[in-house]
């Protein structure tokens, strides 16, 4: 059995310089996607149509996926279709073996990560090497991404110079970012030539030309997709969108608001298989289909994976990606989870501050769909221990007012006479900060006082 979220992070808190560092780099990022929106006069008005662009898709999927396959076909590719993640990996790994392919060079997939397909193509004697720069110092340190577009935000320039060093070769003590960016490049450059086949995921899907869009900053899906003879592409159902103008908005929106750049350095749209190669797409429903069944839960599946919300959640930034048992961290991750069992630690870590829908340029209710799991929880009884002790006491308490003014009153006095060290024990919120001085009165006292007429 896996830990909770708060025990892990209760191991990465221990860091204070680390957790310090963490947040700031990642709330850079949310300053820089801040002025990207603020650049463009009609940013609202893009979330809006956004917003309701992907709600068409999920109300017309079925005809869009119909459509999408249809054109595709027409265009050259081979269309599978993948019930759950065992399908998935069946399929591309029978790709490759029929094919005679042994090794496969791909690029960033979150969806190979919720599917656990490098394992498994492993296990069939299929070498993958991940190109992405971040998720290829992962795969050397054996670890799982710590967040969705920057997988190694938890891991310092030292570090990586450290296993560079014992991985290809660098000088020891090397740390400087550049240098170790030629390093990597040059160390990859064998593997893309040696590959035979590659495999990139799908940031949309044009259901009218049948084609798809695949974004990157490193090129790295360009150069796998058009050096072997056979390319792979997964996607999950929800990538969909009708047609290019739609795409082209996404495209707007996508690198703004996950890393503020106008656009990400490589937009590549995929329309056929080249001369003499083979173009083969993977959906994957893998548990999609059900929880669209539910209104509350469905527009979950709007996201287009730009991790804004996981960038501005206090919580993870401040406890880390690899705190979440589910392979996707952050607000997002705890949304899509929804009844997965390896997420109900991390339901109740939500604050439901709400910077996360104030963020999602497709207007996800992220923040109405956590409370909504957690209701769900509550209803099936799955409530963790100590909530099921002291939350019917605290209902009671907050929904009297006479009640309320008591335990207030009583614990300004605690808080008064309980040193430090005591106030440290109450609780997790109370082991790394510090409970503000207690006033000398309510507010209600204070009102009677100062404004009773």
């Amino acid at each position: 059995m896996s830990q909770t979220h708060a025990r892990k992070v209760e191991t990465f808190t221990a860091d204070e310089a680390r957790v310090d560092w963490h947040s700031a780099a990642l709330l850079a990022l949310r300053d820089k996607r801040d002025l990207q929106a603020k650049s463009l006069p009609e940013w609202e008005q893009m979330r809006e149509t956004a917003s309701r662009m992907k709600l068409y898709v999920l109300s017309h999927l079925p005809e869009l996926l119909e459509q999408f396959t249809s054109n595709c076909e027409a265009n050259g590719m081979e269309v599978h279709w993948a019930r759950d993640a065992k399908e998935h990996n069946e399929i591309v790994a029978g790709i490759l073996k029929e094919r005679g392919k042994k090794k496969l060079v791909k690029s960033k997939s979150m969806l190979t990560e919720e599917v656990h397909l490098v394992p498994h193509l492993e296990k069939h004697g299929i070498e993958c090497i991940e190109t992405d720069l971040g998720e290829r110092i992962l795969q050397l340190r054996e670890e799982p991404p710590s967040h969705i577009v920057v997988p190694a935000i938890h891991l310092k320039k030292e570090e990586i110079g450290e296993l560079f060093h014992e991985k290809i070769g660098t000088q020891a003590g090397a740390s400087d970012p550049t240098y170790l960016t030629h390093a990597a490049r040059e160390s990859m450059r064998q593997e893309f030539l040696s590959a035979d086949a590659a495999m990139t995921g799908v940031n949309m899907a044009i259901a009218d030309e049948g084609a798809f869009v695949v974004c990157t900053n490193e090129g790295n899906a360009d150069m796998g997709a058009h050096l072997p003879d056979l390319h792979i592409a997964v996607m999950g159902m929800e990538k969909l969108v009708p047609d290019a103008d739609s795409a082209a908005l996404l495209m707007r929106m996508l690198a703004r608001n996950a890393t503020g750049q106008p656009s990400t350095s490589y937009n590549s749209i995929f329309g056929a298989p080249r001369p003499g190669c083979q173009l083969h797409i993977v959906i994957v429903d893998n548990g999609r289909s059900l929880r669209m069944a539910d209104r509350r839960h469905a527009e979950i599946y709007k996201c287009i994976r730009c991790g804004a919300c996981i960038n501005t959640c206090p919580v993870y930034r401040r406890g880390g990606g690899h705190s979440y048992d589910y392979f996707i961290p952050g607000p997002i991750g705890l949304a899509i989870a929804g009844d997965n069992p390896e997420a109900n630690s991390e339901a109740w870590a939500c604050t439901l501050n709400g910077s996360c829908n104030n963020v999602c340029p497709v207007k996800v209710p992220l923040r109405e769909t956590i409370a909504y799991h957690r209701e769900q929880l509550a209803q099936q009884k799955q409530l963790p221990y100590h909530k099921n002790a002291y939350m019917p006491l605290a209902g009671k308490i907050f929904g009297s007012p006479r009640g309320l003014s008591m335990a207030m009153a009583a614990a300004r006095v605690g808080l008064r006479i309980m040193p430090q060290t005591l106030q440290r024990r109450i609780g997790g919120w109370s082991k790394s900060r510090d409970f503000p001085k207690p006033p000398a009165e309510s507010f209600a006292h204070w009102y009677r006082k100062n404004r009773g007429e």
